[in-house]
């Protein structure tokens, strides 16, 4: 037993100097309490004081706070670089295209015009990015670049790569146009034509469609139940291309040759190896183009892909077919398909993205023969069927093909459709006209027969695709 129990009193004592633990007996009822030592006075003191102890240390809420801000901070820098990083992809991927241009130019006009057709999409490719930049951007988005260095580089440069990729479509119509005006237009108009196009003519009906200016979208809307719709530019860019390209071939004329009466001489293409070579920069760059027409990872969809992909083997087996396999419409067939897709790449079923494909392959074998044979519009690369009327196909197709009922996601209308794509043609029709009838007018936009015989190489830039010099005296 631990202590000693004491019963039979009402009080509790304690039993010599040592402090016995006294237990309450449980057999005696009286037995109400234990006493305790007696306390020392001093002992009492010392406990009643307050025991200091080390502080304990706690983040204060503002910390917390802090690092919450810090960590969405982070996240959004995060997002503003991916998006950066996303576009550039996109505006590289595309501005790879371009070589895609030259070599399809190259290949398919003859020898004496190699150089000539490398020259002029480099050339236009450089004089638009200033033209785009001062000017073309500011007409179809507002705004400008003339803010500091610091100011452009906010969102990780997010506007800056925005520019650059949208430059790129911007340049694609100088592109298209020297495919169609090939082997007789003189180089140096030319190019005032393009920084015309790119700084006034293209932004203008670029910023209705996306940007929403002058209301056009607006009324659309309110009139037929949607906006018109181009995700990636078959009317905004292709259809605008082609419809230049054909005013310019119109008011230049056939080349010399070309036509003999009622019968057309072959003019055969130079290199087919280059051809497909540029044909296939074009295909694979054209996934960029559709893909990255979303401008931020948020709106990234593999719906967009594939539907690409479809599309550029519709086109490329209906072309296979209606040209009975020939190599120049093969390699064009993918590039009429892909053109076509553009508009409702992100509203339609691979499917349909397939159908829209095929039908553009066929619109552009079929009206490149009419075109070249009955109506004689010596459209060298065919950039009229290809862009043109493919673009235009494209524009309908996406309010056809998107509508909810043929498996697309909807929100779109067959009406809106109709009105941008047919406003998007004739509207550039218009303004080529005016533009090379004036230029036509004032400066002289075909080479001499002299020149055109010799090729546009020697004539206009003195070298051969051989390494030939011409006659000409830099001394």
């Amino acid at each position: 037993m631990a202590g000693l129990a004491v019963a039979g009193s009402a009080s509790a004592e304690t039993v010599g100097s040592d402090a016995v633990g006294v237990v309450e007996s449980p057999a005696d009822p009286a037995a109400e309490s234990v006493a305790a030592p007696a306390a020392d006075p001093a002992a009492q003191t010392a406990s009643a004081a307050p025991v200091e102890t080390a502080p304990v240390e706690t983040a204060p809420v503002e910390t917390v706070a802090d690092q919450v801000q810090t960590l969405g901070e982070a996240v959004h820098t995060l997002g503003s670089a991916g998006d950066t990083m996303f576009v550039l992809i996109g505006a590289i991927l595309v501005m790879a295209m371009h070589s895609g241009f030259a070599f399809l130019e190259v290949g398919t006009v003859r020898y004496k015009n190699q150089v000539n057709a490398l020259s002029k999409i480099l050339a236009d490719l450089s004089l638009s990015a200033p033209m785009y930049f001062f000017i073309g951007y500011t007409v179809a988005y507002g705004g400008h670049f003339f803010d500091s260095a610091q100011s452009l580089a906010e969102k990780s440069g997010y506007e800056m790569v925005k520019f650059f990729f949208l430059m790129t479509f911007a340049a694609a119509i100088p592109a298209i146009i020297s495919g169609g005006i090939a082997e007789r237009a003189r180089f140096y108009p030319q190019l005032l034509a393009s920084a015309l196009i790119v700084s006034l003519i293209y932004p203008l009906f670029e910023g209705v469609v996306w940007n929403g200016n002058y209301g056009l979208q607006d009324w659309l809307e309110a009139a037929f139940g949607a906006p018109f719709h181009d995700f990636a530019g078959s009317i905004v860019v292709h259809a605008v291309g082609g419809w230049l390209a054909l005013a310019a071939v119109l008011i230049l004329g056939a080349r010399r040759g070309r036509y003999q009466g009622d019968r057309m001489l072959l003019f055969e293409p130079s290199s087919i190896p280059f051809m497909a070579l540029g044909a296939w920069i074009l295909t694979v760059g054209w996934f960029g183009f559709n893909v990255m027409s979303a401008q931020s990872l948020d709106g990234i969809s593999g719906l967009v892909a594939v539907n690409s992909l479809m599309a550029m083997a519709g086109g490329a087996l209906a072309a296979l077919i209606m040209g009975r396999a020939d190599a120049g419409f093969l390699h064009n067939g993918p590039l009429a398909g892909l053109v076509a897709i553009c508009a409702g790449s992100d509203v339609v079923h691979p499917i349909g993205a397939l159908v829209i494909g095929a039908v553009a392959g066929v619109l552009f074998v079929g009206l490149y023969l009419i075109a070249q044979k009955n109506w004689k519009v010596d459209d060298v690369l065919g950039v009229w069927p290809m862009h043109g009327i493919c673009g235009v196909w494209g524009g309908i197709a996406c309010g056809i093909m998107g509508q909810e009922l043929l498996g697309g996601l909807g929100g779109v209308s067959l009406l809106s459709q109709l009105v941008g794509s047919v406003l998007g043609a004739g509207y550039a029709l218009v303004m080529g006209l005016a533009l090379y009838g004036l230029l036509n007018r004032f400066i002289e936009l075909r080479l001499s027969p002299e020149d055109e015989y010799s090729g546009a190489d020697l004539s206009v830039h003195h070298i051969a695709a051989s390494g030939v010099s011409g006659d000409r005296n830099f001394e």
